[in-house]
């Protein structure tokens, strides 16, 4: 699992609205990204950054970027790798900070904003590396909610899907 967390094809998958992902380093990508934070929608341009690296158990990512005229965006999450139950269980915390005309929509819709952002990033990640389920298992019923879907907070990989090794819930806070 460490080696998908640094790999950038995998964050550029898993990173919401991410149109472009560019190694500069083994710790700094460049990206672009478009977002929408509550009726606004904008286009980021800017850097992510990998620190207090920690392999296997994990890092901070972190990334900022200048949104033009809807103002700028800078935040980051804490990732930890740790054993559970024959797999891996993914934790993380997350914060954002904006300015300029995306500061006027609120605290409130910025952190939800920000927490959904990493939850979908969690989840899609939860769902890169796990094994694919056998047909007709792990699909959601019509009219019933994906099986993948959680409580707000964790990254759940798909009934069937968490393997030795793999993955296993994750967990913010």
């Amino acid at each position: 699992m460490w080696e998908k967390l640094n790999d950038t094809e995998t964050l550029k998958a898993c990173i919401p609205g991410c149109e472009q992902l560019d190694k500069l380093s083994d710790t700094e990508f460049q990206a672009v990204v478009t977002t929408r934070i509550g009726p606004v929608k904008t286009k980021f341009k800017g850097k992510v950054t990998l620190s207090d690296l920690d392999p296997p158990n994990g890092y901070r990512i972190s990334g900022q970027g200048d949104g033009g005229v809807a103002g700028f965006a800078k935040g980051g999450a804490t990732v930890k790798l740790s054993p559970k139950d024959g797999g891996t269980l993914l934790s993380y915390t997350v914060e954002a900070q904006i300015g300029g005309k995306l500061a006027q929509l609120g605290q409130r819709l910025i952190n939800g904003a920000a927490k959904k952002l990493a939850d979908d990033f969690f989840q899609k990640f939860v769902a890169s590396v796990s094994p694919p389920s056998p047909p007709g298992e792990g699909s959601p019923t019509p009219g019933q909610g994906s099986p993948g879907q959680s409580a707000p907070g964790e990254a759940s990989p798909t009934p069937g899907q968490s393997s030795p090794g793999q993955s296993a819930p994750g967990q913010s806070s």
